[in-house]
């Protein structure tokens, strides 16, 4: 995926000729996705508003077409790929013992949020987008919510 901030563009690997061709041009993520991502694994260790969230998201709602699907392949590059072309969220959140998050805000946290919010999508700590946080060290951790903005918004608000 690339950005110069002016849209979003994907190429994809050609082997037989060992270069980068365009197959995604002009990406833009849907506002409202069916599907979460979130490590199921940390599912007891998740603080207040994070289960909130996921409560919601898998309880059965046919108007607000919940449940959602969970789609977790362990890679975050793999699933914000999936989300960044389908829609949905992937949630990386702070939890009891990684109190700031386990993402790097400068170079894996920031680059997505350009990337996502250049396709129509939304990035966010929870409280604040990711685009705004002040960095304060070169490794800063931080919480990530990313993807379709309607999504991210309705996350936001149960950490609010």
């Amino acid at each position: 995926m690339f950005t110069t901030g002016n849209g979003v563009h994907g190429f994809t690997l050609e082997p037989g000729l060992g270069e980068f061709l365009l197959s995604h041009e002009n990406i833009r993520i849907p506002q409202h996705g069916s599907t979460y991502s979130i490590n199921e694994g940390r599912r007891l260790a998740r603080n207040a508003p994070t289960k909130g969230y996921i409560d919601y998201v898998q309880q059965k709602d046919k108007a607000t077409g919940r449940p959602y699907g969970a789609r977790y392949v362990g890679s975050l590059v793999a699933d914000y790929h999936r989300t960044l072309l389908k829609g949905g969220i992937f949630l990386y959140p702070a939890d009891p013992k990684n109190t700031n998050g386990k993402l790097r805000l400068m170079y894996e946290a920031n680059p997505m949020a350009l990337i996502t919010e250049q396709a129509g999508g939304k990035a966010s700590n929870g409280t604040q987008r990711i685009l705004d946080v002040l960095p304060t060290s070169l490794h800063q951790r931080i919480p990530l919510l990313i993807g379709s903005a309607e999504d991210v918004s309705l996350a936001e608000s149960f950490y609010r």
